[in-house]
């Protein structure tokens, strides 16, 4: 009998080329090659779905929204179907879910509703290891007297330092910002364990899901989740940000916005006119995450329960993706792996890998993969923090190897070859 975890990665291998089938950007060439994308934290490719449902939305529902004619009903149908698709998602109800042009940009706007309530003698606990998006909203709350509190991370795994966690959450917290999972390294943070220290001192938590949204489910209710916001550009939508708040926070926090501008939920936290054409596009990218797991698991009645198939089998997949990578790195000489390389332990991370290797800088790398057709990301990707405290930010930081469930063993591979070849001139 096959282990859950092979029956995933078989699921997956069944469908790849279904899968590839759905994003014609893999079809780009270089020199006659195809392009390997292994950008993905840094954003997506898209299906075609999510490309034909934004077209039609500027073709056939171009307006404004609660207009009484035909094109401002079907806006309102768009926004309305895309707070549900994002509600299937993230495991919450539609008037939880708050859009706006991207993750940072929501954040701070929360942060300064919030912010509205603090003042000297609070405090607010961010970490090393964060995307600065979820640092620097909270941060500008100094500025009110808030105290902020930074936890350290483990060197050598580049995982969050618990103990130094639990220590700086106290009932001066009023609030703890933490990523899912780093951008930079892949870490996967032990979110619940964080979260139940922070309720137990009275504090709120502010969940980054962006990474970690294209690689693996979320339960906001299973997690008890204060806040959870994500980027849809980095789960193979158009780009546009996302945000579940718990009911009762949206209610009793105070946004600024315009006087005309509705209070109902979740209205009064999506200032200004929205991008309607990206709204269509997130549903088609719900829609293709869920016909995923239709095709694998066709007895499954929700879409809910759909999305649930395909992470699931996407995680599984995505982690022997990462196990080929990470090993053939560890034989390349001179390089250096930062976070998780122990096997036993990548259920703690994602398929996302930051090196570097001696005598070569990530710039380097990157340009001579990218001539090659490899598309990888150098520097920091706003995890300043992290390349501070590694000591590599001033080194141009580090070159990221991203992973997501389109890419290939065959592709991972060649990324090897190619790399080692480069090294080795």
């Amino acid at each position: 009998m096959s282990s859950p975890q092979t029956s995933n990665v078989n699921e997956i291998a069944q469908h790849l080329k279904w899968i590839r089938e759905q994003f014609p950007a893999l079809n780009l060439e270089v020199d006659g090659k195809r392009a390997i994308y292994f950008d993905g934290p840094g954003g997506t490719q898209v299906p075609q779905r999510v490309i034909d449902a934004m077209a039609d939305c500027l073709v056939r529902s171009n307006s404004n929204t609660h207009g009484s004619f035909l094109t401002s009903r079907r806006t309102d149908a768009t926004i309305a179907a895309a707070h549900s698709a994002i509600a299937d998602l993230l495991g919450c109800d539609d008037d939880e879910v708050v859009f706006g042009p991207n993750m940072t940009t929501l954040t701070f706007a929360m942060s300064r509703a919030i912010g509205r309530e603090l003042g000297p003698g609070d405090e607010i606990v961010i970490t090393m290891l964060d995307h600065d998006a979820n640092v620097a909203p909270w941060r500008a709350l100094a500025e009110k007297g808030v105290t902020i509190r930074k936890v350290d991370i483990n060197l050598d795994t580049c995982t969050l330092n618990m103990h130094d966690l639990s220590t700086k959450i106290t009932r001066k917290t009023k609030l703890v910002a933490l990523g899912y999972a780093s951008n930079a390294v892949g870490t996967i943070n032990h979110i619940e364990r964080v979260i139940g220290l922070a309720h137990e001192n009275g504090a709120m938590v502010y969940v980054d899901a962006v990474h970690y949204a294209p690689h693996a489910p979320i339960d906001v209710r299973a997690l008890d989740c204060d806040f959870l916001a994500c980027s849809t550009y980095k789960f193979f939508g158009p780009h546009m940000g996302a945000l579940y708040g718990k009911r009762e926070h949206l209610k009793r926090f105070r946004p600024y916005k315009v006087r005309p501008a509705s209070d109902e939920l979740p209205s009064r936290w999506e200032t200004g006119t929205q991008n309607h054409e990206g709204l269509a596009g997130v549903s088609a990218a719900i829609s293709y995450l869920a016909e995923l797991g239709l095709r694998m698991s066709p007895q499954v009645e929700t879409r809910r329960d759909a999305l649930l198939c395909a992470y699931r089998a996407i995680h599984g997949y995505e982690r022997t993706l990462a196990e080929r990578l990470i090993s053939g790195l560890q034989h390349i000489p001179g390089l250096t792996i930062y976070g998780i390389t122990d096997p036993a332990k990548f259920d703690r991370r994602t398929p996302t890998v930051a090196i570097r290797v001696q005598g070569h800088t990530p710039a380097e790398l990157s340009s001579k993969l990218g001539e090659r057709g490899i598309f990888t990301w150098e520097g920091n990707y706003y995890a300043i923090n992290l390349t501070e405290r590694l000591g590599v930010e001033d080194q141009g930081g580090m070159l990221r190897i991203g992973l997501v469930h389109y890419n290939t063993a065959e592709e991972v591979d060649r990324f090897l070859a190619e790399l080692n070849d480069i090294v080795r001139k």
